[in-house]
């Protein structure tokens, strides 16, 4: 018998499956038949993605994607990658020094606050009436107009060369993958994002959310 799963929910996606493969999941524990999600996370991002089960879930559930959310980011700097992630080509920068740690947090603070933010070319956002990432694989050169986002706090965790950890608390439509490559270019040696955690969607924290036991095939909480 099927688990009556309704209203407004954080679901723990682990890097790998797509977000509407956690959807599909979620259709095998309720009869429900109004389902959506708040905020796609790649397939190779993991963490807290907002399901809404429900009629009246499912109205609500564009005001979570206005909310805040909170990632923590690894950037490979020293190389820049087409997709702006791991996934594309890579060319590598060589730069000349490796940038010091004072200079990398100065120029962390520089992308505080309300900012310019270029998308990446391989995304969903619409170019006339199509995707952007589906026009750049058929081979068009894409140019993509700054949008105005709001970095509200980059906190720095570590860096290792060549990776650089930060936490970043972000307001809707930030694209992480675009911090990475803004900041690799900031600091002249080019960047692109390897990891991605997404650990808060407004109130959704990776501490409350529900774990898919592929195993068991039922949800459980973490």
């Amino acid at each position: 018998m099927k688990k009556e799963l309704i209203g407004i929910f954080g679901v723990w996606k682990p890097r790998g499956p797509s977000s509407y493969d956690v959807i599909r999941e979620i259709k095998k524990h309720t009869t429900e038949k109004r389902i959506g999600h708040a905020g796609t996370l790649d397939p190779r991002a993991s963490g807290v993605l907002v399901i809404a089960v429900g009629r009246d879930a499912t109205k609500k559930i564009a005001d979570e994607v206005a909310k805040e959310k909170e990632y923590i980011a690894s950037i490979h700097l020293g190389t820049e990658s087409t997709t702006d992630d791991s996934e594309g080509m890579k060319t590598a920068i060589h730069p000349i020094k490796k940038p010091a740690l004072i200079l990398i947090k100065k120029s962390l603070k520089d992308f505080e606050g309300e900012i310019m933010q270029i998308p990446p070319v391989y995304s969903a956002i619409k170019v006339q009436g199509s995707t952007a990432y589906k026009r750049t694989r058929a081979g068009e050169v894409l140019i993509l107009p700054a949008r105005k986002v709001l970095i509200k706090k980059i906190e720095f965790l570590s860096f290792s060369w060549p990776y650089l950890k930060i936490k970043v608390t972000t307001g809707p439509g930030v694209y992480i993958r675009s911090l990475a490559r803004d900041i690799g270019r900031k600091l002249n040696v080019g960047g692109y994002l390897s990891s991605l955690e997404r650990t808060r969607v407004g109130n959704f924290s990776k501490e409350d959310a529900l774990i898919l036991d592929i195993s068991y095939n039922t949800p459980k909480k973490s």
